[in-house]
């Protein structure tokens, strides 16, 4: 039974496989594609949910391998997020192997402007809630905002898990919401990304873009056909004889994911009032900070590279995406379609203005880059944002990569800690109490942006303008 079991495993998986690298070739070929810079993961995953059991039938293989798709998600978001935290150089000058300074400005202003877009995103869907609440919408309806945007698809297929594992029936259905709403953040916050990008390049708000023309070939078709210009993926930390450098990284990330388990499991056998009820990515994320730190105080960290533990959750990630979208209750969710609707539109124009406004007022050298960014992640996830820069700092020369890798870490941990908060007032206070608490959280992160912003940069910083794009 297991190795049947392990063997559905591998073939459900070489089946997501075929239809990534049917994403890859359909994202090389087809322009509307390339100009929209849509991942081969949602490609891939929307053409084998069409051709799938839940649509057309077309697919002749098992119904279980669909089974084990929407279960995929709530998986490889532990290990995603429990790397976050691991090669993260935090240095007072670049000789350190650190960031320049100057970066930390930044930094503080950028955690309460993501942080504040996030919480008027719960206030957004549970005021969605509230607002059609006449249609008997479950309890917690109106969380898949803020979850599939800044979450995406893997902390939807998580949070369908922790509503699983509360006895609460609507936890399919749930999930089901929740990745659709993480693809129309990801979708829309890549094309709504492409056109700010345009935007800024022809009224000079990007520092090293000077016109849309400029966007390299490469990121638009996905690959690089020069052998001499594609980049390296990471340093060999580790020799091949004793252990491959990818392996080794795996092997940091799964053990943190087992001890993130087993504290989790002690905490619940304990019945540890709070602990018990913490998500086990944010323990994930917490214990990947003790290990990374004990390894800095060990003086080796050299054995770590934070672009090999980048191409590994990237991996996870992209596989996590596909089955997703693969594994989408069509049915279910069309019952809701239309407060889906509601909530991703006005979602949509919130996080846009906050992100733009907040950005272009309180952040000072390469705003629109760091913007963009934080951005991407709202709307998205963490590659995402990454994309979107890339896209308008196609060679990484700013310092935007920096500041919103670190400030994304402590957004992350923050937004993690407080997910159960957000499930729980819901059920027991109801969709309106939940949405002005959120709104609540969301004006003082804004408002400590605000106040972060005047400290570093003084009274005298007025914002960026088109003649006033200075670069730190």
């Amino acid at each position: 039974m297991t190795n049947t079991l392990l063997t559905d495993l591998l073939q459900s998986m070489g089946l997501l496989g075929i239809f990534l690298l049917i994403g890859v070739f359909l994202r090389a070929k087809v322009k509307v594609f390339q100009k929209t810079f849509i991942p081969a993961s949602v490609i891939g995953g929307f053409l084998l949910l069409l051709l799938g059991p839940q649509v057309l039938d077309l697919i002749p293989c098992p119904a279980g391998w669909f089974d084990i798709y929407s279960l995929l998600p709530g998986i490889f978001i532990v290990p995603i997020v429990a790397s976050v935290p691991l090669g993260l150089r935090i240095g007072i000058g670049k000789d350190s192997g650190g960031t320049n300074p100057e970066v930390f400005k930044n930094i503080l202003p950028l955690i309460g402007i993501g942080l504040g877009t996030a919480m008027f995103q719960f206030a957004i869907g549970y005021g969605t809630h509230a607002a059609f609440g006449s249609q008997n919408l479950y309890d917690v309806f109106g969380i898949e905002l803020a979850i599939g945007f800044v979450g995406g698809h893997g902390t939807a297929g998580t949070l369908g898990n922790i509503l699983q594992e509360l006895n609460l029936p609507y936890w399919e259905i749930f999930q089901g919401v929740g990745i659709t709403t993480a693809t129309f953040g990801l979708v829309g916050g890549i094309l709504i990304g492409i056109v700010m990008i345009n935007w800024a390049a022809r009224h000079g708000q990007t520092a090293l873009l000077k016109k849309p023309a400029d966007i390299p070939e490469s990121i638009r078709v996905g690959y690089e056909k020069d052998i001499d210009k594609q980049p390296a993926v990471g340093r060999e930390t580790t020799m091949s004889s004793s252990i491959d450098t990818f392996a080794f990284h795996a092997g940091l990330i799964f053990m943190v994911c087992l001890l993130s388990y087993l504290i989790l499991s002690g905490a619940k056998a304990l019945k540890i009032p709070v602990l018990g009820s913490i998500s086990v990515w944010a323990y994930g994320m917490i214990v990947m900070f003790i290990v990374w730190g004990i390894m800095c105080k060990l003086h080796i960290d050299y054995l770590v590279d934070g672009n090999i533990k980048g191409k590994i959750s990237g991996a996870l990630t992209d596989f996590a995406v596909i089955s997703a979208i693969a594994s989408l209750p069509i049915k279910a969710v069309a019952t809701y379609i239309v407060p889906i609707l509601v909530m991703v539109i006005i979602g949509y124009i919130v996080t846009t203005f906050i992100s733009f406004f907040c950005c272009k007022r309180l952040l000072k050298g390469y705003w629109f880059e760091q913007m963009i960014g934080t951005f991407g992640m709202c709307t998205g996830v963490f590659l995402t944002g990454v994309l979107l820069l890339r896209i308008c700092d196609p060679d990484l020369e700013s310092p935007a990569l920096a500041t919103y890798s670190l400030s994304y870490t402590i957004t992350s941990v923050i937004y993690f800690a407080m997910l159960n908060l957000f499930i729980m007032l819901p059920i027991i206070h109801g969709a309106l109490y939940t949405a002005l608490v959120a709104l609540g959280i969301g004006v003082i992160a804004l408002l400590f942006a605000a106040i972060t912003s005047r400290i570093s940069f003084g009274k005298m910083f007025k914002g960026n303008s088109n003649k006033n794009n200075a670069v730190v």
